[in-house]
C-alpha cells in the first residue's frame, strides 16, 4: 500500500508541511503536492461534503501522491474506517480528552492485534483488492496515523497518559476550542499549555503540534519542535479577490 509521507518525517524527528482545505476542489490536492506539502487536512468537521465528493478527493490524493489526513465529522467506528478504505491516511480527532477516548479511537482505525478494525480488501487503500498481500494489515497499521486534538484542560491534564497510547502519532493543541474553555476556566494561558503539551509528548517520544496566525508565531512553535503547522489554506484564495479588487479599482477608479 501507499507509504505516509507524513509519518516518515514524524518518525524521523521532522517537520511535515500541512495545508488545509476544506471545500471540493479538485485542483488544488495537484497544486498542494505540488509545492511540497506533505499532506492535506482535509475538514469534514466544520465543513460538508458528500461521501462521493471526499472518495473523489482522497482518490486524488493517491493519484498525486500527497497525505490526506481526514478530519471527520463522527467517531462511529465502521464510518472511520470507512475513510481509510477510501484512501485517507490518517485522522486528525476532535476532543480527545482522555485515555480511553484515544485508546477507542485505536481500537476502531486499526487492525487486530492493535485495534479491531473491520478488514475488507477491496479498498482505494489497497487498490481496489490489487494490492492486497499477507503484510495488508500490517502494513495499514504502520502506514496510517492518528492525531490527538487536545482542546479542553482536561486533555492537556491528561497529554502525557494520551501520547502515551499506542498508536495515537502527534497531539495537536486546537487554539481556539481550548482558549475558549481556558478562558472561561481561567486556570492556565494557551501558551502554557502548549508547553505542557509538547512537553508529555516529547516525554512519550510522540510528534505534537498546533495552528499559528502569524509568521512570527509559526517561526517560535517551529523553534520549539513543533512538527505540525497547518499553513496555507483554500480560505486564502480570498486575498486573490481582494488583490483583484484593488487592481480593478485602480484602473477603474474605485
Amino acid at each position: 500500500m501507499r507509504r505516509s509521507k507524513v509519518l516518515e518525517k514524524w518518525r524521523a524527528g521532522q517537520f511535515a508541511r500541512f495545508c488545509g482545505l476544506g471545500h471540493v476542489l479538485p485542483f488544488y490536492v495537484k497544486h498542494a503536492a505540488h509545492r511540497g506539502y506533505d499532506g492535506i487536512w482535509l475538514d469534514l468537521e466544520h465543513r460538508a461534503m458528500g461521501t462521493r465528493e471526499v472518495q473523489m478527493m482522497l482518490a486524488l490524493s493517491h493519484t498525486f501522491d500527497i497525505d490526506c489526513m481526514v478530519r471527520p465529522p463522527t467517531t462511529e467506528r465502521t464510518r472511520l474506517y470507512r475513510y481509510l478504505e477510501d484512501g485517507a491516511a490518517g485522522f486528525m480527532i476532535p476532543f480527545v480528552s482522555t485515555p480511553e477516548i484515544a485508546e477507542d479511537i485505536v481500537r476502531s482505525t486499526k487492525f487486530p492485534p492493535l485495534g479491531n478494525r473491520g478488514l475488507d480488501g477491496a479498498g482505494m487503500d489497497c487498490g481496489f483488492a490489487l494490492d492486497v498481500g499477507d503484510s495488508f494489515t500490517e502494513d495499514a497499521n504502520r502506514e496510517t496515523f492518528i492525531v490527538a486534538q487536545i482542546e479542553t484542560s482536561v486533555a492537556v491534564e491528561n497529554a502525557e497518559a494520551i501520547a502515551a497510547v499506542d498508536g495515537i502519532d502527534l497531539l495537536f493543541v486546537g487554539p481556539g476550542d481550548l482558549g475558549l474553555r481556558l478562558g472561561l476556566e481561567q486556570k492556565m494561558s494557551v501558551d502554557e499549555a502548549v508547553e505542557e503539551v509538547a512537553r508529555a509528548a516529547k516525554a512519550q517520544g510522540k510528534a505534537w503540534g498546533r495552528t499559528a496566525g502569524s509568521v512570527e508565531e509559526l517561526e517560535r512553535l517551529v523553534g520549539m519542535g513543533a512538527q505540525m503547522l497547518p499553513w496555507g489554506g483554500d480560505w486564502a484564495l480570498t486575498k486573490v479577490l481582494e488583490t483583484s479588487e484593488q487592481e480593478l479599482d485602480a484602473i477603474l477608479g474605485g
